[in-house]
């Protein structure tokens, strides 16, 4: 016969204590004196104890779920590196504490429907991963649920925005700078969607570098972050008949995208056309030649991320935006 699963009662007798304090160690752990909360824990290991998080969530009028905004198209998502890497890191930080990670995938043409999930009582908490300019709404919720954002979203300035981000601006900046300290002076961008605050700070890198050495010429064409709109892109780029010997490209993609097109014209990489760009996944690494690159840390970013929304949620101060840093790493591309 199976042994009865272990009772608050069990552990309270074990630990010599009353089921009330018990209960204060479960959800209120620092209520307790120290000792006390030692002798229960030492309790509910030895018996094996599992406290009922229903009971408890409906006692703290808390969900213990986190959920994970996608405001975007899915296809284009599930298949971004940046975010292949993210989403896991997020997951592997929350899976040491007591949230559950849910995924939402946001409705464009039901915005009211993701709305009325969130500030329902479902979680606690969101991350919100990737935000267009149409993307107000979370930054709405954001006065109402504790959210943090992965990027800098429109509306930062609300002061209930919290952010985890790089300097994207100093990050486009430094790209730019290495191919003018490598001689390229005939410097072009292809940048992403400007409905993305991210892609708006590369291009401002890009462009403060630019206008610094006095070499900028306007050559800049607009992507998608995708391989597809990076190559379309550069046709446009070529099609101008300007002479470029520097590229920044905003992403990986973007930039293997741009070199597939080079090299279709027989124009050399690096010694036609430099290149460099933002992120070090396999898209950067791959790339023949291998891309010099801005790294962004999605790891760090991933724990980053989900650490300040367990901090929000749990009341405490945090700032408003915390930057993660970036690493130039020098590959064959320049």
């Amino acid at each position: 016969m199976q042994a009865p699963s272990p009772t608050l009662e069990m552990v309270a007798a074990r630990a010599g204590v009353s089921k009330s304090t018990v209960s204060r160690v479960v959800n209120s752990p620092d209520s307790v004196p120290a000792k006390v909360v030692a002798a229960v824990n030492a309790a509910i290991d030895e018996l094996g104890y599992v406290p009922n998080l229903a009971a408890r969530s409906l006692a703290s009028h808390r969900s213990r779920t986190i959920a994970l905004i996608i405001p975007e198209d899915t296809a284009a998502f599930f298949t971004d590196p940046y975010y292949a890497a993210l989403v896991p890191a997020v997951a592997k930080y929350l899976s040491t504490t007591e949230y559950t990670l849910t995924l939402v995938i946001a409705s464009e043409s039901e915005p009211d429907k993701t709305r009325r999930h969130l500030l329902s009582g479902n979680v606690d908490g969101a991350v919100v991963l990737s935000h267009h300019a149409s993307d107000l709404v979370y930054v709405e919720i954001a006065r109402s649920l504790p959210t943090v954002f992965s990027g800098r979203p429109p509306g930062s300035e609300d002061p209930h925005t919290h952010m985890v981000d790089i300097d994207n601006v100093g990050a486009a900046e430094q790209a730019t700078r290495y191919l003018l300290q490598h001689g390229r002076r005939s410097l072009a961008t292809i940048t992403g969607p400007q409905s993305m605050t991210s892609a708006l700070d590369r291009f401002e890198g890009w462009m403060r570098a630019a206008f610094a050495a006095g070499v900028n010429n306007g050559l800049v064409e607009y992507a998608d972050w995708s391989e597809a709109s990076g190559a379309d892109a550069m046709r446009r780029l070529l099609a101008r008949g300007q002479p470029i010997d520097g590229l920044f490209a905003a992403s990986a993609q973007i930039a293997t995208g741009a070199m597939e097109v080079l090299r279709e014209r027989g124009i050399r990489v690096p010694a036609d056309i430099a290149i460099t760009t933002v992120d070090n996944d396999h898209f950067a690494r791959n790339a023949s030649p291998a891309l010099t690159t801005i790294e962004q840390p999605v790891t760090m970013l991933g724990a980053t991320i989900a650490a300040s929304l367990v901090r929000l949620i749990a009341g405490e101060a945090i700032g408003r935006l915390t930057l993660v840093p970036t690493t130039l790493i020098e590959r064959e591309s320049v």
